[in-house]
């Protein structure tokens, strides 16, 4: 990927969930767009595969938030990339910032393979 490591993540994330909240796109269709077939996620030590990752839109989507990024840093070396962001969520009149810290590889295509995040809430 010859994209800045900042910008990718950001719209990567930014995209992703641009799909899965402000369209009716089947979210299998959505997930496989931005993720290979035998995507594991691990966030804060919970395994999340291709399937437990489609279940979660139904909640994202029936919750509707609004979310915006800010990238802190990122690196990327071949086909990882590391990156601190904070994202600020509005949901149900609630505000929330979530620090994260992510670890993940990606597809020559843009896709992401596997993912680490260790999340916090500020």
């Amino acid at each position: 990927m010859k994209t800045d490591p900042k910008t990718f993540i950001a719209d990567f994330m930014t995209s992703l969930t641009d799909d899965l909240v402000n369209t009716d796109e089947d979210p299998a269709v959505i997930i496989d767009r931005y993720h290979t077939p035998d995507i594991v996620q691990f966030a804060d030590g919970n395994r999340i595969d291709r399937d437990k990752l489609i279940a979660h839109t139904r909640p994202v989507r029936k919750n509707r938030p609004e979310s915006r990024m800010e990238v802190h840093e990122a690196v990327m070396d071949g086909d990882r990339l590391a990156a601190r962001y904070t994202l600020h969520v509005r949901q149900r009149g609630k505000d929330l910032a979530i620090d994260v810290h992510f670890f993940g590889r990606f597809t020559d295509d843009g896709r992401m393979r596997e993912a680490h995040l260790l999340t916090r809430t500020l």
